[in-house]
């Protein structure tokens, strides 16, 4: 099985941080190498990394200049690559980006791995997000199976080459599995019991509150090209998840505000026009089906790149 790279950007996950480290100690398959990039954090956070990093070899820390603030979307980006730059990532056949406020099963990576290496196609793959509920009860974060999801995107480093890695926006953990397919790799995320990780924190609420992140998140949709049609599909699913309603509301205010502000959109008209002809079929189709017919679409080119 080939060589595995992990990088984790955070800042102040003196809350969560622990618990990411220990859940990765009790790995059945371990990283070979795992970059942790802490970005200038002000609490107990340097201290904790240290600690592990002082004690197993396969842990490295980079510290970072303190940038002031929390910056979610291009900033994650942003010192996930400073990792990057900073190793030689030629020996490694996997590349993984990993949060610091996640509790992972023990067999997570020897599980996902074993499936990479049984499909040459799939490209980037995860498990599933559930975060703890106000009753304590897990509650699934909905992502879909199309997916690899931000918090933990594992990936076949030849694949994240091809497609350029990661965009400096937000939406860069959705334009990479649409970037995957466009070059007929296969994303994909599976709720196992064995792949269910827990994120410590909602997704979107770690950089203001969770109305912020929801109406980002619509931000981000719309910088990535997608249309109203499917973004108000998207908005109501979304409304019948907790929190009820407004989470949905906040989304849609995201893209119907950026759209009257004239915001940019992602600079590949090729990308927008083939997510536009996937989000129809998911539309008309369902996405379990339309993502299946699309990768059977685009096999032709994945070999026609790797014959």
């Amino acid at each position: 099985m080939g060589k595995l790279v992990i990088i984790s950007p955070c800042r102040n996950e003196e809350r969560y941080a622990r618990r990411t480290l220990e859940s990765m100690l009790a790995q059945t398959r371990r990283p070979d190498l795992w970059l942790v990039v802490d970005d200038g954090s002000t609490d107990a956070t340097p201290a904790i990394l240290d600690e592990y990093a002082s004690q197993h070899d396969f842990m490295e820390v980079l510290r970072l200049d303190d940038r002031g603030h929390r910056s979610v979307g291009p900033g994650v980006v942003d010192t996930f690559y400073a990792g990057h730059r900073s190793l030689d990532l030629a020996p490694f056949e996997y590349l993984c980006k990993l949060d610091l406020d996640l509790e992972l099963p023990p067999r997570y990576f020897e599980l996902l791995l074993e499936r990479m290496e049984a499909n040459p196609r799939l490209g980037t793959c995860s498990g599933k997000p559930y975060y703890p509920g106000p009753d304590g009860e897990l509650v699934s974060e909905a992502c879909g199976d199309e997916m690899s999801v931000g918090m933990t995107k594992l990936y076949r480093k030849q694949c994240f080459d091809e497609i350029g890695g990661f965009v400096h926006e937000v939406m860069w953990d959705g334009i990479d599995c649409h970037r995957c397919r466009m070059a007929g790799w296969q994303a994909a995320s599976w709720d196992d019991e064995e792949l269910r990780f827990l994120h410590l924190r909602a997704m979107g609420s770690s950089q203001g509150s969770w109305w912020q992140g929801r109406k980002r998140h619509g931000f981000g949709q719309y910088f990535m090209g997608t249309g109203l049609g499917y973004m108000a599909a998207s908005a109501l699913f979304r409304a019948l998840r907790p929190p009820y309603l407004v989470g949905g509301a906040a989304m849609l205010w995201g893209w119907l505000s950026s759209a009257a502000t004239g915001k940019p959109r992602y600079e590949d008209p090729d990308f927008r026009a083939f997510l536009r002809r996937y989000q129809r079929a998911c539309l008309w189709r369902g996405k379990a089906r339309a993502t299946e017919e699309l990768d059977r679409e685009m096999e032709s080119v994945w070999k026609a790149a790797h014959s």
